[in-house]
């Protein structure tokens, strides 16, 4: 929902904590789970919500879905170990008001015992547990798609953000991955793993529908099993135009994600962007740099804006 505030302590004291045990940042997966927790099963999930608060009173939903499927099980690790330095980005340096995070993961719904996994906005700490609950399967299928669309779906339909409703502001959507989504939703799997029955449609037709309420990117590691895939990379881009980055460090996800936002509410342009980040010390300036690139060089529309362009290029912003 977005209530509390986040804590670097907290999180540190946590993260001692763990060290010192030996216990796992990813406990739930580590002890053999093979189906969803109960805080991130889909099923029968009527809305995922954003919102606003006296605390945070003009909320920026931020969902952050990533595939667990194959190379990319390494994916949470990383953000769970970078969360201080997103937030810290997002607030610290102003680049987004009152950020709410959700994050999910995505497998094939064609094999996998857990092709959907969706937590919640949030504000706080829980974020961390939330990523902490994820079960990191690691199957997959072995056709260069996943089930994207799935997931796609469900923030299409089963998100509410106050952001959207009360000001007019699509929320951010990042899709972390290395393989292309199925051609179509499949009404049998919407209805095994979310619960509900729908009409067959295109992933292009379920893409125009999502831009309604999120700017969407898809990441693409290019030292994942299919990065630099131009099979791969055509397929986004017909979908999502320049909103497809190619990330040549996995570890610079979180430094990524920041600056997209920034540049998405216009409070930061690239080079500043790029800038702060070596102030926080991080050393990835480059690989974001270079991964920003074809914002840069196809101008960021600012959320709020009039429409612009195709809602299929990813270019239309509301």
């Amino acid at each position: 929902m977005g209530s509390g505030r986040w804590s670097t302590d907290v999180y540190t004291a946590a993260d001692n904590y763990r060290r010192a045990t030996g216990a796992s940042a990813f406990a739930y997966s580590d002890s053999g789970a093979r189906q969803a927790h109960a805080a991130l099963d889909p099923k029968g999930v009527t809305k995922r919500e954003s919102r606003d608060s006296d605390e945070h009173p003009f909320s920026t939903p931020i969902a952050v879905l990533f595939d667990v499927t194959g190379s990319m099980g390494g994916v949470p690790r990383v953000l769970q170990t970078k969360l201080p330095q997103l937030l810290g980005l997002l607030t610290r340096k102003g680049y987004a008001t009152d950020p709410h995070i959700l994050f999910g993961a995505v497998g094939d719904a064609t094999c996998d015992r857990v092709p959907l996994q969706i937590g919640q906005f949030e504000s706080d700490n829980r974020m961390d547990e939330d990523l902490a609950r994820i079960v990191l399967e690691g199957g997959g299928g072995g056709q260069m798609t996943e089930s994207y669309e799935l997931a796609m779906y469900f923030m299409a339909r089963h998100t509410s953000l106050d952001s959207y409703e009360k000001r007019g502001r699509r929320g951010y959507l990042f899709l972390i991955g290395d393989e292309m989504p199925y051609k179509k939703v499949n009404p049998r799997e919407v209805e095994k793993f979310i619960g509900e029955r729908t009409e067959p449609m295109s992933t292009e037709a379920l893409v125009v529908e999502l831009q309604r309420t999120f700017d969407v990117y898809y990441l693409l590691p290019t030292a994942a099993g299919h990065g630099g895939n131009r099979d791969v990379l055509k397929r986004w881009r017909g979908l999502l135009g320049q909103n497809v980055l190619e990330l040549d460090d996995l570890d610079a996800v979180c430094e990524t994600i920041a600056l997209t936002v920034g540049l998405g509410e216009g409070t930061i342009d690239l080079d500043a962007g790029l800038d702060d980040l070596v102030d926080a010390g991080s050393a990835h300036r480059n690989t974001v740099g270079k991964a920003l690139a074809p914002l840069q060089r196809g101008g960021v529309v600012r959320r709020g804006t009039l429409p612009v362009g195709n809602a299929a290029s990813g270019n239309e912003r509301l």
